[in-house]
C-alpha cells in the first residue's frame, strides 16, 4: 500500500477537513479543465491513521457519499468546470492508491480524475461471494474483474419472460427444502465489474424488484439499502451482506 506524505498539522474538526478536501478537489479539477478534459468521474482515496478515521469518514459522509458529491458539483458549477453528464464519484478507504492518482501534500487523500484522455485505472480484482443462508450449488463463488457478469437466481438454466435462456452462475437449488430458496426468483440479480470505477456492482433484475421479490444490502456500517430499479447498481464493499427475497443471505468479501 502506498503511504501518504505526513502532514505537519492534524485536522482539527470535520468542517475544516471537509473544506480542505473540497479545496484539494477544486484545484485538481481546475487543472484538468485547463487541459481541455471531459471529466467523467472521480476516485477519492482516503488512507489515514486510526486516530483521524472518524474525522475523514464524517468529512466525506462515508455512509452517504452522494452528499459529498453534491458539494463537489456545487464547486464545479461555481467555477464553471464542465463535468460529464452522469459523472461518477467514488470514495475508497484504506485501499492501495494507484500511481495514476494525485496525492495531496497536506491531507491523507489522493484523487484520480477520469477523463477522455485517462478514462480509467487499469486494475484487476478477485472477490468472493459466500452463501450464508440458503442452499446454492456452491458455498463460495469467485468473482473476477476479467470475467463476465454473474447472474444470481433459482435454478441453473431458466427460461425468462422474453423466451430466452438465462444461466445463473450463482444458482440456488429449486429442489432444496431450504425455505430461503423459495423466495429467490429465477432472474433475481446480477453482479458485474465496472471497469471505469474499478469496482464490483450489484444490480437487481426483473425478479428482484417490487412488486416481485426484493434485493437488499446491509453494509458493515450504515443503514440497509433496497434496490428498487434494474437501472441503478450498488457499489459492493467489503463485508456487505446481500439479502435475496425473504432470507437468502450472501456476503461479499475480497478476503478468501
Amino acid at each position: 500500500m502506498l503511504s501518504f506524505l505526513k502532514k505537519d498539522k492534524q485536522p482539527k474538526d470535520v468542517k475544516t477537513l471537509r473544506s480542505d478536501l473540497l479545496d484539494f478537489i477544486k484545484d485538481q479539477l481546475k487543472k484538468a479543465e485547463g487541459e481541455g478534459a471531459d471529466i467523467k468521474g472521480m476516485h477519492l482515496y482516503i488512507n489515514c491513521n486510526a486516530q483521524d478515521k472518524f474525522l475523514y469518514d464524517s468529512a466525506v459522509y462515508i455512509n452517504n457519499t452522494d452528499q459529498f458529491k453534491e458539494e463537489v458539483q456545487r464547486i464545479a458549477d461555481d467555477f464553471d468546470i464542465g463535468l460529464h453528464a452522469g459523472w461518477q464519484f467514488q470514495v475508497f478507504c484504506d485501499e492501495e492508491v494507484p500511481p495514476e492518482a494525485i496525492q495531496s501534500k497536506d491531507l491523507d487523500a489522493a484523487l484520480f480524475i477520469s477523463t477522455k484522455q485517462k478514462p480509467t485505472i487499469r486494475r484487476e480484482a478477485v472477490a468472493y461471494l459466500k452463501i450464508l443462508n440458503g442452499e446454492a450449488e456452491q458455498a463460495v463463488y469467485i468473482l473476477k474483474s476479467s470475467g463476465k457478469k454473474i447472474n444470481i437466481g433459482r435454478e441453473k438454466n431458466v427460461q425468462v419472460s422474453d423466451g430466452y435462456l438465462r444461466q445463473n452462475q450463482v444458482a440456488f437449488l429449486d429442489s432444496s427444502n431450504n425455505k430461503s430458496n423459495k423466495s429467490v426468483s429465477r432472474q433475481h440479480a446480477h453482479i458485474e465489474w465496472n471497469e471505469e470505477l474499478g469496482a464490483f456492482f450489484l444490480y437487481a433484475d426483473e425478479g428482484g424488484i417490487p412488486p416481485a421479490n426484493k434485493v437488499k444490502v446491509k453494509p458493515e456500517k450504515g443503514a440497509e439499502i433496497k434496490l428498487i430499479t434494474t437501472e441503478v447498481g450498488y457499489h459492493l464493499k467489503e463485508g456487505d451482506q446481500i439479502i435475496l427475497g425473504e432470507s437468502a443471505l450472501l456476503e461479499f468479501s475480497y478476503l478468501e
